[in-house]
């Protein structure tokens, strides 16, 4: 079972990106590779898009993790149960591996194996012994008999698998094949709607280092569309619009045409990863006096992106629906000093919601986000009033939606879900 993927480490020094890529970093974060002979760019995909399931702006889109079904006991029917359903227009299944160059199964027990009893059950029935398809993948399905309008789309990669997508860029038509054969096996075809890829990330650094080049992103998205035709193709991809950041280094841009959208992953700019500080909003929706980086912000990201000729329509707002702090802090406002990551119940320096709104309660608001001073501990996190604030920002930039990761960070009745719009 991989490590949470949203846990970015961006301890990673700017040293070791440098040896790994022989480049000069910006801001802490990745410039582009030395390395930029481009590979020949694929001839323009023929196949239409699909239409969207949602309106422009409507989209909800909400991880779900395969692992979830094991410490925090949350299983496809909380999704049900919470009224969460109600509210998404897709669901986004993380992750599947990227191995060898070729997609594969990231959890067989918790995808397809682990069998639910009645009460666990999204329709009340329980699996049996012979049936052919069992886990989350079944209990997915039920879901979408019960809500005819949600899409279910299948994400690959993420923090922990991510260095699989080097070698996939190396025969991007043999990496999309695989990976519609895997999603489009007849045991589970029906439970999916399409692929999303989560590269952490192209010709720049996160767990590893990546110099596939700067047409490496687009040439897999272009074979992937190729595959997959008209179903759903989609990405997570960095929300670094630092100047010389990873937006720069790969052509997201070129790549749009053959996506039907991208999730940013606007949040997780600041944590405890930087353990002595400075206290920093991790999901920022502007900038603010002090922010320690210049371009980590919701709004740089989006902006960077339009920029570069991505379509508003095309891009989704992230929000996180956890929080992540530190201990050691001496006061309540951002910019102050820490001796390290606050506890947190799977990893320090990260809670969900649902814990955070008790245990530490929001008592100050920073550029469009929440964060919380008690005791020593400073954490930084969304609110249904921030969500608000961030749905109008959303509305006012024409964006085609939000997602968030991830639904079992939200309460059992699915207060931060409910303030989407």
């Amino acid at each position: 079972m991989p490590t949470l993927p949203r846990a970015r480490l961006r301890a990673l020094t700017a040293a070791a990106c440098t040896a790994a890529l022989g480049v000069t970093l910006l801001s802490g974060a990745a410039g582009a590779s030395a390395r930029d002979t481009a590979t020949a760019q694929p001839a323009a995909a023929t196949t239409t898009v699909a239409e969207p399931a949602a309106a422009v702006g409507d989209k909800v889109v909400g991880y779900f993790t395969n692992w979830g079904v094991y410490d925090r006991n949350y299983h496809v029917k909380n999704i049900e149960t919470s009224g969460s359903a109600d509210k998404l227009t897709h669901i986004n299944y993380a992750f599947g591996n990227v191995t060898g160059g070729k997609c594969a199964i990231g959890d067989s027990y918790a995808d397809y194996e682990k069998a639910y009893t009645a009460d666990q059950s999204v329709d009340g029935v329980a699996d049996t012994w012979d049936q052919e398809l069992r886990g989350s993948f079944n209990q997915l399905r039920k879901l979408k008999e019960r809500h005819p309008g949600l899409k279910v789309i299948w994400s690959f990669g993420g923090w922990t698998w991510s260095g699989g997508f080097t070698e996939a860029a190396k025969d991007p038509a043999g990496f999309a094949k695989s990976c519609h054969d895997l999603v489009e096996d007849p045991r589970w075809a029906d439970v999916f709607d399409g692929i999303d890829i989560d590269w952490e990330y192209p010709n720049a650094c996160g767990l590893t280092c990546d110099s596939s080049g700067p047409d490496a992103f687009r040439n897999v998205a272009a074979a992937l569309r190729g595959a997959f035709g008209t179903d759903l193709v989609t990405a997570a991809i960095t929300a670094d619009g630092s100047d010389g950041g990873k937006i720069d280094a790969a052509d997201y841009a070129g790549a749009a045409q053959y996506l039907d959208w991208y999730n940013p992953m606007t949040y997780d700019f600041f944590g405890a990863f930087a353990a002595q500080g400075p206290t920093a909003p991790h999901s920022p929706l502007t900038s603010y006096e002090g922010i320690p980086t210049e371009g980590f912000t919701s709004d740089a990201a989006i902006s960077k992106l339009k920029g570069l000729g991505v379509p508003a329509e095309k891009l989704l707002l992230g929000i996180g629906f956890y929080g992540r702090g530190w201990s050691g802090v001496t006061r309540a406002e951002p910019g102050g000093a820490a001796t390290g990551a606050a506890p947190g119940t799977y990893e320090a320096g990260i809670e969900d919601y649902k814990v955070l709104k008790t245990s530490c309660p929001a008592n100050g608001t920073v550029a469009g986000t929440a964060y919380a001073f008690c005791g020593d501990q400073w954490w930084s996190y969304d609110t249904p009033a921030t969500i608000a604030g961030k749905m109008a920002y959303k509305d006012q930039q024409g964006l085609g939606g939000t997602f968030f990761w991830e639904l079992s960070g939200d309460t059992g009745d699915g207060e931060l879900i409910k303030a989407i719009e």
